[in-house]
């Protein structure tokens, strides 16, 4: 009966304990949000993260679309991207790095450009043999299956 009610508690404790080491990096990504509901854009709560997207014909979109180098980025449990159907494309694979920042907190800040340092003085491609989006990629395909 005691282990029981010990589970019970610590069941309650794990996820607030997730949400807690991926708040500094949540934070950040609550900074992005910000930009993209002042641009007139989205937000939403969807399976344990907050995503978040621009207005599709806003100056800042059309900009960002030329200027910077993917559709959707994670920080904690906040998921943001250009456009509505960028999250619904890249959900599955922003998933997984939200997993990852409830595993890593705000060490992945460092730890994935030191991945992509790592895969590119190997002379791999930084992004691709990056651990941590092989690892989105793989279980993206899975979780699509």
């Amino acid at each position: 009966m005691r282990c029981e009610r010990i589970l019970s508690h610590l069941r309650l404790i794990f996820p607030a304990s997730r949400l807690l080491w991926a708040a500094p990096c949540s934070a950040l990504g609550l900074m992005l949000c910000s930009a993209a509901l002042l641009s007139g854009g989205q937000l939403r709560w969807r399976a344990g993260a907050l995503e978040c997207c621009l207005k599709s014909d806003s100056d800042l979109m059309r900009w960002l679309d030329r200027h910077q180098p993917f559709a959707a980025i994670t920080l904690g449990h906040v998921i943001f991207a250009l456009r509505a159907e960028d999250l619904q494309r890249w959900h599955a694979h922003e998933r997984v790095h939200v997993k990852q920042f409830e595993r890593w907190g705000a060490l992945l800040l460092l730890a994935y450009p030191l991945a992509s340092l790592w895969a590119w003085l190997k002379g791999e491609d930084a992004y691709l043999a990056n651990c941590f989006e092989q690892e989105a990629y793989r279980l993206e395909t899975t979780a699509n299956s």
